[in-house]
């Protein structure tokens, strides 16, 4: 075989199916404009590291099932630290990572519905402000929690009306001072000591007691400025 002969054999157009050696320009043109093969032109798009999806459910240990809106088989994502909202069913979320097998779900875009939020973590959460102030502001405020702790070095409560419901309520303190235009207690059983002085200032006093009335003391003063009035059916002396 000549140099010329495996020079043409080397330059062939071998790569284009059914073209023959010598086959003329425009059937080259044709064959250029051929479609190429659906497994070339339905290519998939490169991941570019984030996409848009929607909430299928939540799976197990945190995670959440996810369609992505371009289509496909439903993601499986762990919720990242930085998602402190917890996704809902219907709710499109952002998910991204450094490839397709492993994403994250880091926010909630919008939720289906809107009328309530969750914030949800796995551990302690703390709220803090280093200069400023944390305010709460809402219609309605609602607390709920098995052990409650609040340490308060001065606190001003300021409202119309007060509820307290409670087993057993224990006040421990240096100073009380309550100013009412209205007291009322009603109780089974009153029990009360005081160490030192007790002092009672008041208009009138009624004491009414069913079956016994007990004042005793080491030195006992009555006194009156008008009527001293001492009336039974019998009176003991000494």
């Amino acid at each position: 075989m000549t140099h010329r002969a495996i020079r043409e054999s080397i330059e062939a157009p071998h790569l284009v199916p059914d073209m023959p050696a010598h086959a003329p320009e425009g059937d080259m043109q044709a064959l250029l404009r051929k479609p190429l093969p659906s497994s070339v032109a339905t290519a998939v798009s490169p991941w570019t590291g984030s996409a848009l999806g929607t909430v299928v459910q939540p799976v197990a240990e945190g995670g959440f099932l996810v369609a992505p809106q371009d289509g496909g088989a439903p993601w499986q994502c762990p919720r990242a630290a930085s998602c402190l909202l917890q996704p809902a069913a219907g709710d499109t979320v952002l998910m991204a990572g450094p490839h397709r097998e492993h994403v994250y779900l880091i926010a909630v875009i919008t939720q289906a519905d809107a009328s309530q939020a969750h914030i949800v973590t796995d551990g302690d959460l703390t709220i803090r402000s280093r200069q400023g102030r944390i305010a709460l502001d809402a219609p309605e405020l609602r607390m709920q929690a098995q052990k409650a702790q609040l340490d308060i070095a001065d606190m001003d409560y300021r409202g119309a009306e007060v509820r307290v419901t409670t087993l057993v309520a224990r006040f421990v303190g240096r100073t009380l001072e309550t100013v009412l235009d209205r007291l009322s207690v009603l109780t089974r059983s009153s029990f009360r000591l005081t160490e030192e002085v007790e002092q009672v200032r008041a208009g009138q006093i009624d004491m009414q007691a069913k079956e016994t009335l007990r004042l005793h003391a080491k030195n006992t003063l009555v006194t009156s400025k008008a009527l001293v009035k001492v009336d039974a059916e019998q009176i003991h002396m000494g």
